[in-house]
């Protein structure tokens, strides 16, 4: 692959201004600064710095982040800081996407990507990719709510019964439950037709993925295994 355009595929620019970084030698191949325009580069196992700072070439790029509160799942915040504004600006070049939405206040396990397979594969409703939620309420959690949960509800203009699964009592105020569908706001919803209201929210697992250990507002890139592990799904 010509040097520049592997550069563009990285979120280093346009095309014009790729070629100006490797005219103006700021582009160092396997420990060589290298000044060729026409200059090819092996992108297997590539590593390459860009005015010293170091990078691996990723066709794909796949990660996880511990969202914290107070930031929108879009480009276009409208009353928040965007969850895009916590990554470096070549992953928002290359167009990183968010895999589905955590409301401003939900904290935990985003997936984002700039592969669009991946992302139509989480997010396809006929999926039914599990995720896990950790609940705080508002009120105290009865008996009778954990058993409603798992029998399923109804939602305000949406069709069908919701139901979660692998409902779990953590203490007083806190379950964990599993939900497989994803239309907007389900779990507050559904906490709110069982009587009762979400005071936080978490999410801790998708697919198989388990939110590996990163603080509030880190992220990591996945590798080929958590990548797999998130696309496992199940019938509910």
């Amino acid at each position: 692959m010509l040097l520049e355009k592997m550069l563009q595929s990285q979120g280093f620019g346009s095309r014009k201004h790729c070629q100006q970084l490797i005219k103006n030698g700021a582009i160092t191949v396997q420990g060589e600064v290298q000044t060729d325009l026409k200059f090819r580069v092996d992108v297997k196992n590539l590593n390459f710095s860009v005015f010293g700072q170091s990078y691996v070439y990723r066709e794909k790029i796949y990660i996880a982040l511990n969202k914290p509160q107070g930031f929108e799942c879009s480009h276009h915040p409208q009353h928040h800081q965007s969850v895009f504004d916590l990554f470096p600006d070549i992953l928002r070049e290359r167009g990183l996407a968010a895999v589905g939405r955590l409301d401003q206040d939900t904290t935990g396990l985003l997936l984002l990507t700039d592969d669009g397979k991946f992302l139509h594969a989480l997010t396809h409703p006929k999926r039914h990719v599990p995720k896990v939620y950790h609940v705080t309420t508002l009120d105290t959690v009865s008996p009778n709510q954990l058993i409603t949960l798992e029998k399923g509800v109804e939602l305000h203009n949406e069709k069908g019964i919701f139901a979660a699964t692998n409902v779990h009592l953590l203490d007083e105020y806190q379950l964990s439950l599993t939900i497989h569908q994803g239309v907007y706001h389900q779990v507050k919803r559904m906490l709110a037709a069982v009587g009762n209201k979400v005071q936080a929210l978490h999410r801790q697992q998708i697919g198989e993925l388990v939110l590996p250990e990163l603080e509030l507002g880190e992220w990591i890139y996945l590798n080929e295994d958590q990548i797999h592990a998130a696309q496992q799904s199940r019938s509910p």
